[in-house]
């Protein structure tokens, strides 16, 4: 097992998680519901699936175009989409 991957993956996904509208939902469910246990399993087994739709199609994409093309098209995507937040369009 190549750990350094498997590290870097996990702070990487780990901090950008960090209070997103995801925790958001589970919090609201988890006190709304009163079955915190109920909702976790449900919130992991959406976060398996979307994780494997990602991946899956991440190591399609890397087959057709280089992953350094797609490094940068997604650091552009967020440069964009947080410069259309602080103007207030999105």
């Amino acid at each position: 097992m190549d750990w350094k991957v498997f590290l870097g993956t996990f702070g990487a996904v780990f901090f950008a998680e960090l209070a997103d509208k995801t925790q958001m939902v589970g919090i609201t469910m988890a006190a709304k519901t009163g079955k915190p246990f109920l909702v976790g399993f449900g919130s992991v087994c959406a976060y398996i699936i979307v994780t494997v739709i990602s991946v899956v199609i991440g190591a399609a994409m890397a087959k057709f175009i280089d992953p350094q093309i797609i490094r940068y098209f997604g650091a552009g995507t967020f440069i964009i989409l947080g410069i259309l937040m602080l103007i207030k369009v999105v």
